[in-house]
């Protein structure tokens, strides 16, 4: 309600009533009000009084702030999310005693008058003339709704709101003209049935709701088509000062002014006084729902998934040229979102993570799943739920920043394979043979992308995890024992170039959006990979070396039905089939010892590598069946906390390796994901055992049977035993380590790799 301006004697409704009134005496009212060309409105108000002779679109049906409900692949919902909650609907879905409710509180004699009541006008300058104040408006609802159709427009400018809603001088007097001037047109257009549902649909009512339908949902937990008299006054009676007669907050003053409603609908006729005083006995009967807004309320654990979503709308012109428009589109809503993600593969993601590791560690871990030959992301969470309090975030762990994620964590050795794959395709043997010494100096020079080289300046040097890690050795056993030395020959040999394409080509790039450094470490995981990323690159080899962007929308249709274009998966080959196949027989779990069945997919064909980075800051599991393909990270998402000494999910670690957190998670998340799927083979190529390795091998099992016997007989555990999760199976150096540089390399490896080296 407008007040008495400062300085003058008569507010702008004042100003305005008097003035509509001097016209009206002096007969200069054609078609329902006269406009003056100059004096007091031309002042300020000329630009906004001309040029009305259509009426805008926006004002026969504005497009409303609705709500946007984002589902999962089967349909159900997610979250909704929204700028405004709201649902429009049509005259038939609100009840008759809403309708009649909002009449007669608001302007009794809607059907009688046009745009503007000239009674109502008059009677109002009366009154408030008398008393000096504004006591009495003069607005009719088609003015309101004009009115509300800016203050809609203007979203959350807060600039374009005060204009719209300017109350004082000559900008005032201009803003209520104009409004006038479209409330002649909107009726002439629209008509009284079309402008009570408009305005219905558009009015606030409180409590973060918009619109009838929402409102009848927020306070009485109902739809709009079914609210009964008492309650359809209630809501009437908000409409003109929502936090006022806020009946949640106020019981008191809500029942009042329900009350008077009652009272003012049988004094035009409504309802006879007899229904009136027996609705007025009734309570408020407020079943009150809360609202539920953004991904913060998402189901099962997918808070960041929905994040996500939202960051793929934002990110994709076809929803508008600039962020500025995508976000206005956004904000408007009214889209259905069905999205990929796979309800089983999410619960057991988020199972995997709550039975692994606690909210309250001093580490997290983020988990995302996608389906090979699709790029479906089937499944993505994290140990630290989205929010804004102790230990919760808002930066989704498994993506990269330009998507809402951090500047990501050093994949360590889950990196290798993306070398291996590289060195295939430029015709390397799988035989290749080095002599991978336990500590040696990177190889130098070593070819770079722009025809460089780089040179070993600083007599960096490299070592493997163990000291018994000792060559040589070839591609198969340099894969499953993780040999650093191995692998720093091999990018020496073949050049950095190659194998920064063909990360390139599997969707790796560094989280943070830096191009990659043209070291040699990068051969050892040192640069910052993102989870979703790494498991999209994994997919590839399943999918026979053919790679598909990440997806996360199926489908979106807006308001009215109409499908939308969504983002697809684009799916290119990044390696030959025979390199693929024969990455697939390097990280069969490892195939020598069938790891991948032993750490709970049984019966299924899997691979897999673990890595873990230098100083154990972080650490990962990364593998995949023919039909799904998972990341797991370990880490402190601020690189300040190691990995030694520290417990994780009520168990103690003195170090963590990429078996011992990683693996578990990555095992109970994938069985839950494929349970009920059939399994089916990754297509493999053999690759011949070295004569020498099969006498190593034969001697490790020995010991290995050995070693259960000595456990069936309850025999204790050596000191200085290995830090094993799975105790009853053995597994090579690199399932359990990963090799412990991961990227940084003694010295200074090359570089930083991304992360400074802390000890």
């Amino acid at each position: 309600m407008a007040t008495k301006r400062a300085g003058s004697g008569l507010t702008v409704t004042q100003q305005t009533a008097k003035f509509l009134g001097v016209s009206v005496l002096a007969g200069a009212v054609l078609a329902g009000i006269a406009l003056p060309a100059a004096g007091l409105v031309g002042l300020a108000a000329k630009g906004s009084v001309e040029g009305f002779d259509e009426i805008p679109a926006n004002m026969k049906r504005p497009p409303l702030s609705q709500r946007t409900t984002i589902l999962d692949v089967n349909g159900d919902e997610i979250a909704k999310v929204y700028s405004r909650d709201r649902t429009v609907v049509d005259f038939k879905q609100i009840s008759p005693h809403m309708r009649k409710a909002i009449v007669a509180i608001e302007d009794s004699r809607f059907y009688e008058h046009g745009a503007i009541d000239l009674k109502g006008v008059l009677r109002a300058l009366n009154q408030n003339a008398q008393s000096g104040e504004n006591v009495q408006g003069a607005s009719t609802l088609t003015q309101q709704y004009v009115k509300n159709v800016f203050v809609e427009e203007a979203g959350n400018d807060q600039e374009k709101i005060a204009d719209a809603t300017q109350q004082s001088g000559a900008a005032g007097i201009g803003r209520k003209i104009r409004e006038l001037k479209y409330a002649i047109q909107v009726e002439e257009t629209l008509g009284k049935k079309q402008i009570l549902e408009n305005y219905l649909n558009i009015t606030f009512f409180g409590q973060q709701a918009y619109g009838v339908e929402a409102a009848a949902q927020r306070y009485f937990s109902t739809p709009a088509k079914d609210l009964n008299l008492e309650q359809s006054a209630l809501l009437a009676g908000l409409v003109q000062s929502p936090s006022r007669y806020d009946p949640v907050n106020d019981p008191d003053e809500g029942k009042k002014r329900r009350d008077i409603v009652l009272s003012r609908m049988a004094e035009v006729g409504d309802i006879s006084s007899k229904e009136a005083a027996a609705a007025k006995k009734k309570p408020l009967g407020l079943k009150v729902s809360q609202p539920k807004n953004g991904c913060i309320t998402a189901t099962k654990g997918a808070g960041f998934f929905c994040n996500y979503v939202e960051e793929v709308f934002l990110s994709d012109k076809a929803y508008g040229k600039t962020r500025k428009e995508r976000v206005k589109r956004w904000n408007q809503g009214g889209l259905t979102i069905k999205t990929t993600l796979d309800p089983k593969a999410q619960a057991s993601v988020q199972a995997s993570i709550e039975n692994h590791v606690n909210q309250s560690d001093e580490v997290a871990t983020a988990v995302s799943i996608v389906e090979p030959g699709t790029g479906k992301i089937l499944g993505m969470g994290q140990s630290r739920p989205f929010g804004y309090g102790k230990n919760q975030t808002e930066i989704n762990l498994a993506v990269n920043e330009d998507m809402g994620g951090g500047r990501g964590y050093q994949p360590g050795s889950t990196f290798k394979p993306v070398v291996a794959a590289a060195a295939l395709e430029q015709g390397t043997s799988v035989y290749q043979k080095y002599k991978s010494p336990y500590k040696m100096p990177y190889p130098s020079p070593v070819a770079q992308c722009d025809g460089k080289s780089w040179t070993n300046g600083a007599g960096s040097t490299v070592e493997n995890e163990n000291e018994t890690e000792v060559g040589p050795y070839r591609m198969k056993e340099a894969t499953a024992l993780s040999v650093n030395t191995y692998y720093v020959e091999l990018i020496s040999e073949i050049g950095i170039c190659p194998v920064t394409n063909m990360a390139s080509r599997l969707g790796l790039d560094r989280a943070d959006g830096k191009k990659f450094q043209q070291v040699p470490s990068m051969a050892l995981g040192g640069q910052e990979m993102a989870p979703l990323s790494m498991a999209a690159a994994y997919a590839t080899f399943a999918n026979n070396g053919v790679h598909c962007t990440p997806i996360a929308i199926e489908s979106i249709t807006d308001a009215h039905g109409k499908a939308l274009k969504v983002p697809k998966s684009t799916c290119e080959r990044a390696m030959s089939e025979q390199t693929a196949k024969t990455v697939n027989s390097l990280l069969r779990g490892v195939v020598e010892d069938g790891t991948g069945q032993k750490a709970g997919l049984t019966g299924r064909d899997s691979a897999g590598k673990t890595g873990t980075t230098d100083e154990r800051y972080a650490a990962w599991f990364v593998g995949y069946t023919p039909q799904a393909a998972g990341a797991v990270w370990v880490g402190d998402p601020k690189h300040e906390r190691r990995m030694v000494d520290i417990t994780i999910g009520g168990q103690y670690h003195p170090k963590v390796f990429g078996g011992a957190v990683p693996g578990p998670i990555w095992r109970d998340a994938m069985s839950g994901a494929l349970e009920g799927k059939p399994p089916t083979n990754l297509p493999t190529v053999p690759i011949k055992d070295d004569k020498k390795e099969e006498k190593k091998d034969k001697g490790k099992k020995k010991d290995k049977e050995k070693e259960k016997d000595r456990r069936d007989r309850g025999g204790k555990k050596p000191s200085g035993g290995s830090d094993n999760p799975w105790p009853d199976v053995s597994f090579p150096p690199d399932m359990t380590g990963g090799g412990g540089n991961g990227g940084n390399g003694r010295g200074n490896g090359g570089g930083d790799g991304g992360w400074p080296e802390l000890r």
